[in-house]
């Protein structure tokens, strides 16, 4: 079956090529003029663009919105993660941006939260939510992953998913739930039929 994704991420194309092993082909779609995230969850920004980029491909559709919820900071900064310190900030800015915002605070715990939602011809079909809890170290530690990942430290890996190799992170990460369930909706949608 082939899915095509809406994202422009490099590191987010990478981890769904992994996931989609040989039941599932996921294709890249094109992503120009991208609708104005105004959700107010992962969910809602998640739907916003998979509606609007299944107007523009003929088949299934999905998108992925996903960040960091940190409890120190009241959730921050959430949906807000990829511009954390501005709308044209690099991870590097948004992760000197957090451990800042986090010095002298004692509570490290955070959630990675991936939401997908699956469109066709602009209706939405469904949505899914994965998260992976681990805690924040103020020093960034490897050189893999993406976006908060050298600050990110999964504690049964003992590592920060930055050192963890992508096959290995992918297997417990926030995407890689999210995935999983999207997979097993399709998988039940279509063999019902």
């Amino acid at each position: 079956m082939t899915l095509y994704v809406a994202t422009s991420n490099r590191g987010k194309l990478r981890e769904f090529a992994l996931a989609g092993g040989p039941e599932f082909q996921i294709v890249p779609a094109t992503v120009e003029n991208p609708p104005e995230e105004t959700g107010a969850t992962f969910e809602e920004n998640a739907s916003i663009k998979a509606a609007a980029y299944s107007r523009r491909c003929a088949g299934l559709l999905f998108a992925e919105d996903s960040g960091i919820v940190v409890d120190a900071l009241g959730g921050a900064p959430g949906i807000y993660s990829a511009r954390f310190a501005g709308p044209d900030a690099s991870d590097d800015d948004n992760n000197r941006n957090l451990i800042a915002a986090l010095r002298g605070l004692p509570d490290r715990r955070a959630t990675y939260v991936s939401a997908i939602a699956i469109a066709e011809a602009g209706a939405i079909l469904g949505t899914f939510r994965g998260e992976v809890e681990g805690m924040i170290v103020d020093d960034a530690r490897g050189s893999g992953g993406f976006g908060y990942d050298p600050h990110f430290f999964y504690p049964p890996f003992g590592m920060t998913f930055a050192e963890a190799s992508p096959e290995r992170k992918f297997e417990v990460s926030h995407r890689r739930r999210a995935l999983d369930q999207l997979f097993a909706w399709l998988k039940n949608r279509f063999h019902a039929r």
